[in-house]
């Protein structure tokens, strides 16, 4: 009989747990590449210039935990490919509230061409403060007085929140980045 109860217990609480498991929205952002041509090194700071697609100019500090910095030479092709990725959960009432941020940088196999993987992820707390069905959109409130309004593309998610509700938001960003030889 005690199994029986405890089961039960066990039961009741897993129920309205998995329903808020549900209530997670995931967004994911585009995947992007861009290539960009090694036009000038300076080693004393370790910075890049590269020239893009477009014909566009970007300096880049490249990072003392990329070990292969010296194999980078001008003429070398970097090819770096973007993601970011957003997931909304819905916060239980009484669950303390997050504010957390991480980030690392990996570099290339030591074999490899010099690249590597940097990455961040930002975990907040926020506070639904507006919502207009009209528009649709909502307003979020958090840690260090951040306050964001965007629009919703899926209405029904929206429907499913109230001002009020707390809901963690993290965000994930990450850059892949490779080098290959410059053109003979």
């Amino acid at each position: 009989m005690r199994r029986l109860i405890s089961a039960t217990i066990a039961v009741s609480v897993m129920l309205p747990m998995a329903a808020l498991a549900r209530q997670t929205k995931t967004i994911t952002g585009e995947t992007k590449t861009v290539t960009a041509t090694v036009e000038a090194i300076e080693q004393a700071t370790r910075s890049l210039t590269l020239k893009g697609p477009e014909g566009n100019y970007v300096t880049l500090t490249v990072p003392a935990s990329v070990t292969r910095f010296d194999s980078i030479k001008v003429g070398d092709t970097l090819t770096a490919r973007y993601y970011e990725s957003l997931i909304l959960r819905l916060k239980p009432e009484g669950e303390k509230g997050v504010d957390t941020d991480a980030a690392k940088v990996t570099p290339a196999d030591s074999g490899a061409r010099p690249g590597g993987t940097a990455a961040t992820q930002r975990t907040i707390t926020a506070t639904i403060t507006a919502i207009d069905p009209a528009v649709p959109s909502i307003t979020f409130s958090g840690p260090n007085n951040w306050k964001y309004t965007s629009r919703v593309e899926d209405k029904t998610a929206l429907s499913k929140v109230k001002v009020g509700d707390r809901v963690d938001i993290t965000w994930t960003q990450a850059l892949l980045a490779s080098f290959d030889d410059a053109k003979k």
